[in-house]
């Protein structure tokens, strides 16, 4: 039998050495914070405009307090009125807590000059699956005179009787201003409350209307 190699063991430990030395070399894993809405766009602030239609200046003079205080103590977003311009003016902060608040912000002031109420719109800022539609009546059926006059009569009803009907079935909130119609509501609720909307103007009973939502809402409850 040979001898064992005198130069076996040192040169293992020395492997094992030069190991254990390389790994506590090795750079440890780079930790970054988390980045801050405002140095996501490069520190640059980001801004939206909002246009002030002739009708809705006076509500939002009314209302201005109710619509500034969620916007700039709850979203912190800044928020002026620009009087020469006549529009509304929002840009982001550095404590935002989030870029998207901006948008939604602007979504909010949209849908009120477009006439919804100041506790419906609101939803917009604290819901995220929320949209706002708008439309014409001539995009459904071009209608002229009395005929036009006899298919806005239909889409609200007496006294308001059938837009409340399909707001509170569809649970949406709808604005009829002159021909143009605006919804606000979730992306499925939309399509219902717009499609009963469109056979109003169309020319179909209100009750045939009713029905037809009853039987849509109630299939829309079993699948949810």
């Amino acid at each position: 039998m040979g001898s064992p190699d005198p130069q076996g063991p040192p040169v293992a430990m020395e492997l094992e050495a030069s190991g254990l030395a390389s790994e506590a070399a090795a750079p440890s894993r780079p930790r970054f914070e988390a980045m801050k809405p405002h140095e996501m766009v490069e520190g640059k602030i980001q801004f939206r405009k909002v246009s002030v239609p002739v009708h809705r200046f006076s509500p939002l003079k009314k209302y201005w307090m109710d619509i500034y205080t969620p916007v700039y103590e709850q979203m912190k977003i800044d928020i002026r009125m620009n009087l020469k311009f006549r529009r509304v003016e929002l840009k982001t902060r550095t404590d935002t807590p989030d870029i998207g608040n901006l948008q939604k912000c602007a979504d909010f002031v949209h849908a009120f000059m477009l006439g919804f109420d100041i506790a419906d719109a609101l939803a917009l800022l604290r819901l995220d699956d929320l949209y706002v539609d708008s439309f014409e009546i001539k995009d459904v059926k071009t209608l002229r005179g009395e005929h036009l006059s006899r298919a806005i009569g239909r889409l609200s009803g007496k006294g308001g009787k059938t837009k409340f009907a399909i707001e509170n079935s569809t649970r949406t909130r709808i604005v009829i201003a002159d021909t143009k119609i605006h919804i606000l509501g979730s992306f499925m609720n939309i399509k219902v409350a717009r499609d009963s909307l469109c056979s109003l103007i169309l020319g179909s009973p209100a009750g045939k209307v009713y029905s037809k939502l009853r039987a849509v809402t109630a299939r829309l409850a079993e699948k949810f």
